[in-house]
C-alpha cells in the first residue's frame, strides 16, 4: 500500500496512560517504530509533545475513548495534524491484544491513509456545546423533581394536576406553598387561582380536600427548594450560553425562520454541527454522520432493513423536538410532510422524516447564508396534480359517488 504519511504516530488513550507508537517509513516497503508510555497529567502530556517533535512526527491519530482524547488533544492541537477516529472504524486484527499494537495498529492504519477524521468543532463551538448538553440534563432534573412533587401529592390526596393543566404553575406553586406551611383549608387554597384557573373553583377546592401529614410538608418542602436551586441554575446557564451565542446571533436568526426552531433549537443545531459546513461536504453526508438518513443493508440484490444507524444522540434529540414542533403546525411543507408520511408509515418514523429534512434545511441556510423559503403545505400535491385528481376520484366513487371534474374559473 502507498504511504502518505512518512513520519507519524499512533495514540492508545486510557484514563491514567497513554502508549505512543510512531512509525518511520523507508526505502522498499520497509518502516522502524518506537513505542514510548506516558501518564496523562499535562506534564506527561508536554513530554509526549517534545517527544513526538523530536521524532518529527507530522500526523497523530488516537481514539474517542470517552472523554480521555480531550486532554491529549489540547495539548496536540496546533503542533500536529490530529486525526481523532472513531473507534469503530479501526478494531485491531482479532489476536494479541494489548496497548502497543492498538498504538502501532493506529499508527500504520493512519500511515496509508486509512483512517477519517470524526469532526472535533472549534473551541467556542465546543464550550457551547458543552453548555447546551448541560442545559438538557437540568431540564430532565427539573421533570424528575416535578414528577417527585406529583407522587407527593397522589400519596396526600391532593388532586390538583387532576384540574390544573400545569401543576406548577403561578397558581399551582402558590397553592403548595401555603399546603407546606399548614393551610387546610380547600376553599382558601383554590381562591389562590388565578388567571383561566378561577373557572375551575369548584373543581379545585373537591381537588384540594387531601390528607396532608407533616412527612408530607417535609417533602414538599424539600422538593420545592431543590426545584427552585435548579431553575435558579438553569437561568444563569441561559445567560452563559446567550453569551457564547452573540458571535453566532445571525446564525441563530436564520435557523428560527424554519417552523418548529427556535433559539434553544437553534442554539442545539449550532453547538452539534457548528456554523462552517464545509468539514461535511454536502447535506446528505451530514444527514449520514448525525444517523438521520436510511440505512443501507443490501445483500443478494435483496434491500433489508433501512432502519437508521447510530449517530449522535444529543443532535437527534434536538432535531426531533423541532420535528415534534412542527407536528402540531398547519399550513407550512414540513407539517404536510409529517402528516403524509405518518399516515402510512406511522408518527415515530415521520418525525424521524422531518428531523432529517430539518437538518438538511439547516445545512443549506448556514452554508448558502440564506433565509427559509416556505414551500407551502399544497406543494406535495402540486408535484403530481393528476395523480392526486384521480386518487381522490376513486374514493369519491369507491363511497358510490357519479364524479364529474369542470376547471374552475378564473378570478377577475
Amino acid at each position: 500500500m502507498e504511504v502518505l504519511h512518512a513520519c507519524c504516530c499512533g495514540l492508545d488513550v486510557h484514563k491514567e496512560s497513554v502508549t505512543a507508537c510512531v512509525l518511520w517509513a523507508e526505502g522498499k516497503g520497509k518502516k522502524r517504530k518506537a513505542k514510548r508510555q506516558f501518564g496523562t497529567m499535562t506534564r506527561d502530556l508536554l513530554a509526549l509533545a517534545d517527544w513526538l517533535q523530536g521524532c518529527g512526527v507530522t500526523h497523530v491519530a488516537m481514539e474517542s475513548t470517552g472523554v480521555y482524547w480531550k486532554p491529549v488533544w489540547n495539548i496536540l492541537e496546533g503542533q500536529f495534524e490530529v486525526l481523532l477516529v472513531n473507534a469503530q472504524h479501526i478494531k485491531a486484527v482479532p489476536g494479541r491484544k494489548t496497548d502497543q499494537n492498538d498504538a502501532e495498529w493506529i499508527a500504520d492504519l493512519l500511515q496509508h491513509g486509512l483512517v477519517r477524521s470524526s469532526f472535533v468543532p472549534p473551541t467556542p463551538i465546543r464550550e457551547l456545546r458543552d453548555l447546551t448538553r448541560y442545559r438538557v440534563s437540568l431540564v430532565h432534573e427539573c421533570n424528575r423533581i416535578v414528577n417527585r412533587i406529583q407522587k407527593v401529592l397522589e400519596d396526600g390526596n391532593i388532586k390538583l394536576a387532576s384540574v390544573a393543566t400545569d401543576a406548577l404553575g403561578a397558581s399551582g406553586r402558590a397553592m403548595l406553598k401555603a399546603m407546606i406551611e399548614g393551610e387546610e383549608d380547600s376553599g382558601k387554597l383554590a381562591e389562590m387561582s388565578c388567571g383561566l384557573l378561577r373557572r375551575k373553583i369548584p373543581e379545585l377546592q373537591q381537588a384540594l380536600e387531601g390528607r396532608l401529614r407533616s412527612h408530607h410538608r417535609f417533602l414538599l418542602r424539600e422538593l420545592m427548594e431543590h426545584l427552585e436551586f435548579v431553575e435558579s441554575k438553569m437561568a444563569r446557564l441561559e445567560q452563559e450560553i446567550g453569551e457564547h451565542l452573540r458571535p453566532f446571533e445571525e446564525e441563530v436568526e436564520r435557523l428560527c425562520t424554519i417552523p418548529g426552531v427556535d433559539r434553544v433549537t437553534a442554539s442545539g443545531l449550532i453547538a452539534e454541527i457548528g456554523v462552517q459546513m464545509e468539514q461535511f461536504g454536502d447535506a446528505e453526508h451530514l444527514s449520514s454522520w448525525a444517523g438521520l438518513c436510511p440505512g443501507s443493508h443490501e445483500s443478494a440484490g435483496k434491500r433489508k432493513s433501512g432502519r437508521t444507524r447510530k449517530g449522535s444522540a444529543w443532535l437527534r434529540r434536538c432535531l426531533c423536538q423541532g420535528a415534534w414542533a412542527v407536528s402540531t403546525k398547519r399550513g407550512n411543507y414540513l407539517s404536510a410532510q409529517y402528516r403524509r408520511l405518518a399516515a402510512r408509515r406511522g408518527k415515530k418514523r415521520a418525525i424521524i422524516a422531518v428531523a432529517h429534512t430539518l437538518l438538511q434545511i439547516a445545512f443549506y441556510l448556514l452554508r448558502d447564508g440564506k433565509c427559509y423559503r416556505e414551500l407551502g403545505a399544497d406543494y406535495f400535491d402540486q408535484l403530481h396534480p393528476n395523480r392526486v385528481k384521480r386518487y381522490l376520484v376513486k374514493r369519491l366513487e369507491r363511497l358510490g359517488f357519479q364524479v364529474s371534474l369542470a376547471p374552475a374559473a378564473q378570478p377577475a
